[in-house]
């Protein structure tokens, strides 16, 4: 039993139902959603950039 919960977990986990519904819990406009993207995306490429010069 404890096997299978545990694979239940993970497979849960991978398939991000979560995230989603805590996403649709409230509405968020596109604006905001696709500057928090950008956000991300410029943390993500400072984040490299600054792996491959060191």
């Amino acid at each position: 039993i404890d096997r299978a919960l545990k694979r239940f977990k993970r497979k849960f986990d991978s398939t991000k139902v979560m995230k989603d519904l805590r996403d649709r819990k409230q509405f968020t406009k596109p604006s905001v959603s696709n500057r928090a993207q950008n956000i991300k995306a410029a943390y993500i490429q400072r984040k490299r950039t600054s792996e491959e010069q060191a």
